[in-house]
């Protein structure tokens, strides 16, 4: 598939690059290979480190999803694996709701009505065969009914920060007001690959045998970019082709989101083409290691005067090839900071510039708690206030 770059389309894509890193256009961005052109309605490529966002288009235009919308399902059944709730052997039954009817024409794992199967092979049939039956199954399983598990949906969408998301079924069959965004499902992509390790490595299976049915993921990369380990296809007519997909190269990994592509094939070339132009345009500037002190911010009323802050995870943000080197960081307290302080509460931010031009922002936290002081210390501080 071959892409190609007007004059007015390298302008518009340098000043796409500047202004996704917030930063000014030195002699190294210039250089900066224009990113390709993607015909779908909705793309985004996205660091998975630091959330920065490397390219995009209607990033925030919420659409139908199709099958993207089983990424949040599989996420809430790892999140409650990991927390004791269910257990992967536990066996889920499959109700007349969920059996799939013996239909080929939607996605279906393929469970007889009135069966049981495992939790890890419901999940199985969700990430690799894209499941409504296994879908609607753990739905009821952990919501009682898909109704009230989509509110859980909904619910883990506001926690993770997804603004533009809906959800309306636990399948991504249309439904009025069931959408979501690209930005939204990059953000879900980068939490079930940071909360869910345990079971992301299921992402990247390129089949599975259920009730002597053997099923291919839909994922085209994955049988040809061994970088490519994850993550979910959808499709549906009013949708288009859709994928969300991760790649790590070089210690660098990459989430893209493509929605309403025009077919299989766009869809893999388009997500293809984005991955090669990020690996290859930008590089990794490893900042701040976590817990390591970055600053040290004065405080009021404590048995401490000073609280030492750091980052609460290795901070690295991504780069042109070449401005490594030129990342400044600067921590910013703040201000009248008062005992008491819990260790790991925020106390500040950690800022990294280039040529003074901000790059991204991360919030700095205290690295040891800070006990109020007595009366007697905090009366001569309160005292030491009035003269000052």
């Amino acid at each position: 598939m071959t892409f190609r770059f007007s004059a007015g389309r390298m302008q518009a894509a340098l000043i796409l690059a500047a202004s996704c890193l917030a930063a000014p256009l030195t002699a190294a961005a210039q250089t900066l290979v224009p990113p390709p052109a993607i015909e779908a309605k909705a793309y985004l490529l996205m660091d998975f480190e630091s959330g920065q966002v490397l390219m995009a288009s209607n990033a925030d235009q919420a659409l139908p999803p199709a099958s993207l919308t089983k990424m949040m399902t599989s996420y809430i059944v790892e999140q409650a694996l990991k927390s004791g709730r269910i257990k992967p052997n536990d066996m889920i039954s499959v109700s007349e709701h969920a059996w799939c009817r013996g239909s080929s024409t939607e996605s279906c794992m393929y469970l007889p009505l009135n069966s049981q199967a495992s939790v890890m092979d419901m999940l199985r049939g969700i990430i690799i065969q894209s499941g409504n039956d296994a879908s609607k199954a753990v739905a009821e399983h952990l919501g009682g009914t898909e109704e009230a598990f989509a509110q859980l949906m909904n619910k883990e969408a506001k926690r993770l920060g997804m603004t533009r998301t809906q959800f309306a079924n636990a399948t991504g069959l249309p439904a009025p007001n069931h959408l979501a965004s690209a930005r939204d499902l990059g953000i879900l992509a980068r939490a079930i690959i940071r909360d869910s390790s345990e079971y992301y490595g299921i992402y990247a299976e390129k089949e599975f045998k259920f009730n002597g049915i053997k099923q291919g993921n839909r994922n085209a990369l994955l049988y040809t970019d061994p970088t490519v380990d994850g993550l979910k296809t959808g499709h549906t007519s009013e949708a288009g082709f859709c994928l969300v997909a991760s790649a790590r190269r070089n210690g660098m990994r990459l989430i893209s989101v493509v929605m309403g592509s025009k077919s299989m094939q766009s869809r893999a070339d388009q997500t293809r083409a984005m991955f090669n132009w990020g690996f290859s345009s930008f590089e990794s500037a490893n900042l701040l290691k976590a817990q390591a002190p970055a600053g040290v911010g004065a405080v009021r009323f404590g048995v401490a005067d000073q609280v030492r802050a750091g980052v609460a995870r290795d901070w690295s943000v991504l780069v042109p090839r070449g401005q490594a080197a030129q990342v400044r960081t600067a921590v910013q307290m703040q201000p009248n900071l008062t005992a008491p302080i819990a260790k790991g509460a925020v106390v500040g931010k950690v800022v990294a510039s280039v040529d003074g031009k901000t790059l991204a922002e991360q919030p700095v936290v205290a690295l040891e708690a800070v006990e109020r002081a007595g009366f007697f210390k905090r009366s001569w501080q309160q005292l030491q206030g009035l003269f000052r």
